[in-house]
């Protein structure tokens, strides 16, 4: 006599719960991309309408003002919402990249490298992370202001280029990317220790570099409390701190609400292009250490 095993059927119970189950989640999901499209949308539509279409009309109206607002933003104030945008990209590109090679090579000096209290001094670097910026502001201003750097441009450069998340992280992409197979091979060959990091741990972080200089750009980019302590000459506010000033004049000017929105359609811009070209190397550094 032979006993046959048949799989389990899924009843109609079974089946109600995964169909509710997955509408649940779809549903989740599509609240949850209208909540981050739908301020995007407003933005586009409202950058589209003059001062006066803004505030008497419908967004869906068929006033199209995009050309003239974009002209008037870099018009307004003498055209220094440009000379905003070019610090904004010197703040920001320049202080991620540099940002990202300190953060990067830390962390590997955390993974790879053997030295006393090293794991102390981790400690402190996750206790770091914990701490808003906002806190560290008005140490940082006294500081700049000890060292005559208030109202500088270094005075918001130089405290962006050090991120103890970006240590963290680099330390996770270094297990995760660089076996000690490998160093010990290029160190058997006759590399020293900053030629290794160089030539062939740095490629393989690549991943982990473009994910911290990710992170970075969009942090610095929309820094607004250290520059609105640090800056008082307008020439060298970043957009967010320059937006800001004219956000603020519109209230007694309303001229200034289109070119509020408009520059702030534009201040978006590099963030998206940023993540667009670089999504490739983002995924796959977020995956760092999961499979081993």
């Amino acid at each position: 006599m032979t006993a046959t095993l048949t799989a389990p059927t899924a009843g109609p119970s079974g089946t109600r719960t995964r169909v509710l189950g997955r509408a649940t989640a779809n549903a989740v999901v599509g609240l949850s991309v209208l909540y981050t499209l739908l301020p995007v949308l407003w933005l586009v539509l409202a950058t589209t309408k003059d001062r006066d279409a803004l505030f008497r009309s419908s967004l869906l109206s068929g006033d199209f003002s995009l050309v003239g607002n974009i002209k008037d933003v870099f018009a307004m104030d003498d055209g220094i919402y440009g000379r905003w945008y070019l610090n904004s990209l010197l703040y920001a590109v320049l202080g991620a990249a540099i940002g990202a090679l300190v953060s990067v090579a830390c962390g590997y000096a955390f993974d790879k490298y053997r030295f006393r209290h090293k794991e102390k001094l981790f400690g402190l670097v996750l206790a770091a992370v914990m701490v808003p910026q906002t806190v560290l502001a008005l140490p940082l201003y006294l500081m700049a202001s000890e060292t005559g750097l208030v109202n500088t441009f270094w005075a918001v450069f130089i405290p962006v280029l050090f991120n103890p998340f970006g240590v963290y992280l680099g330390r996770i992409f270094s297990q995760g990317y660089v076996p000690d197979e490998v160093l010990e091979a290029a160190r058997v060959d006759g590399a020293g220790e900053l030629a290794t990091y160089a030539r062939v741990s740095l490629r393989m972080l690549a991943p982990g570099l473009v994910t911290v200089f990710l992170f970075q750009l969009t942090a610095i980019w929309n820094n607004f409390f250290l520059p609105m302590v640090m800056l008082s000459d307008q020439h060298l506010y970043p957009v967010s701190l320059g937006l800001f000033s004219w956000n603020s004049q519109a209230t007694v000017t309303p001229d200034y609400y289109p070119v509020v929105i408009a520059g702030s359609l534009l201040a978006v811009l590099p963030l998206i292009l940023a993540f667009a070209l670089l999504q490739r190397f983002w995924k796959s550094g977020l995956t760092a250490g999961a499979v081993k």
